[in-house]
């Protein structure tokens, strides 16, 4: 389990929180629970440590408060809108028993064992997330599915996945499905056996000569047909000379 050290602040004006950014921390809140909210600062280096490391927000952390640690569960995290860099966030104290609703990941393993995916199958991820019901202490880290000998045409629905008792989806009365392996939407071309190869290559180069025939053919007639032009001009009757005129 992570861990932070937090200081108590008294901090709640704009001028008082900018100070607290301005050097370093980040200003934080406690809450839940019959104890009164706690307002605290937190380094914002390692925060953003723990913020930059998976399912930030569905992880219980350790807040040592003054020395003193309580477990919580990170719930809202506000950032500057032109920096991106973490503003506020707010932390939920993980009392036994109080049951709340979370955000739980969606882990797939065995990914190398799948003969569906071997043969070119997509794995299409319906739900990344499933958000549950359970009591604080019984978070899961993360919802695994194995696909292990897992086929195209397969689909895992959440009853597919064992749970705690206490621990339900949010979603009741249907069995959704969080993930199917579909098949291939572009299917390989078998290769051509060798001997249609060849054959498709003698007649392409069938085609050739005779092009290349039909071509030389042609130039003939086109020769011919200048000779022909050429003897009828000979042939043509010479220009009579005009009678001379009468004196």
């Amino acid at each position: 389990m992570n861990s932070l050290e937090a200081n108590i602040r008294d901090s709640s004006t704009k001028g008082q929180l900018n100070a607290i950014r301005n050097s370093g921390n980040v200003p934080a809140i406690i809450y839940g629970g019959k104890d009164q909210n706690q307002k605290i600062s937190i380094s914002k280096k390692l925060l953003k440590v723990l913020i930059e490391k998976e399912n930030f927000l569905s992880n219980i952390l350790t807040l040592k408060v003054d020395g003193k640690p309580q477990n919580v569960l990170p719930r809202e995290v506000k950032y500057h809108i032109i920096s991106d860099e973490p503003t506020h966030v707010d932390f939920l104290r993980v009392l036994p028993g109080v049951k709340i609703k979370i955000e739980v990941p969606v882990n797939f393993i065995n990914h190398e064992k799948s003969p569906g995916l071997k043969r070119g199958g997509v794995l299409n991820i319906v739900r990344r997330k499933v958000e549950l019901k359970c009591p604080s202490e019984k978070i899961p880290e993360s919802l695994t599915i194995d696909l292990d000998d897992v086929d195209i045409g397969e689909s895992f629905k959440i009853s597919s996945i064992k749970l705690d008792p206490e621990v339900v989806p949010t979603i009741q009365g249907r069995d959704f499905v969080i993930a199917t392996l579909a098949a291939p939407t572009v299917m390989k071309e078998p290769e051509k056996p060798a001997e249609a190869e060849t054959a498709e290559g003698e007649e392409g180069a069938e085609g050739t000569e005779g092009a290349v025939a039909a071509s030389a053919d042609g130039d003939k007639a086109a020769d011919g047909s200048k000779g022909d032009k050429k003897e009828s001009d000979d042939k043509k009757p010479a220009d009579k000379k005009p009678a001379e005129e009468k004196k």
